[in-house]
């Protein structure tokens, strides 16, 4: 779903640039030839790299890291067992808007989560977010209440929504 300001900024872009661009191509690039000045505030969703992507999308998980290589025995190996196990701290998408970043922070900070996903679905406003968190700090919790920690720690930001929709899992 689009909001209406959105809809109208899409609404606004000349039909030769929507024609011309590929899926490979992000539409403010293609903005820029064109010198459209307002593009980059009328256009924020466009610009989002999960949009064109044609790849399944990947999540962001410290643990992937250390389940997909393989591990040999050797008798020389100075590593402990420990280091290989432990989780690396999970990093901030570089590609995430201004209201992606805070809501992004709010629950990194809250959950220390080994996966972390928040997207803005609202198509560029900031009014909905799609969210899913993957936190130890869920052990135990029915899913109602996982969702009223995150909704808690959201506190005064989800008040200016349209609305959420949130996933929560324990790893």
């Amino acid at each position: 779903m689009i909001c209406r300001t959105c809809l109208r900024a899409q609404r606004a872009l000349p039909t030769r640039l929507l024609q011309t661009t590929t899926q490979t191509q992000s539409l403010s690039t293609a903005a820029r030839r064109l010198q459209l000045p307002s593009s980059r505030r009328l256009l924020p969703q466009l610009q989002h790299p999960k949009l064109f992507s044609t790849s399944p999308s990947s999540s962001y998980s410290s643990s992937a890291a250390s389940t997909t290589q393989p591990t040999t025995p050797t008798s020389s190996s100075s590593t402990t067992p420990s280091s290989s196990n432990t989780p690396s701290p999970l990093e901030k998408p570089t590609y995430l808007s201004e209201g992606e970043s805070q809501v992004w922070d709010l629950l990194h900070a809250e959950f220390a989560p080994i996966q972390l996903e928040v997207q803005d679905i609202s198509g560029g406003c900031g009014s909905m977010y799609g969210i899913e968190v993957c936190s130890e700090k869920f052990r135990g919790l029915n899913i109602l209440k996982q969702q009223r920690l995150v909704n808690a720690a959201l506190g005064g930001l989800m008040k200016e929504w349209h609305g959420v929709q949130l996933k929560t899992r324990v790893p």
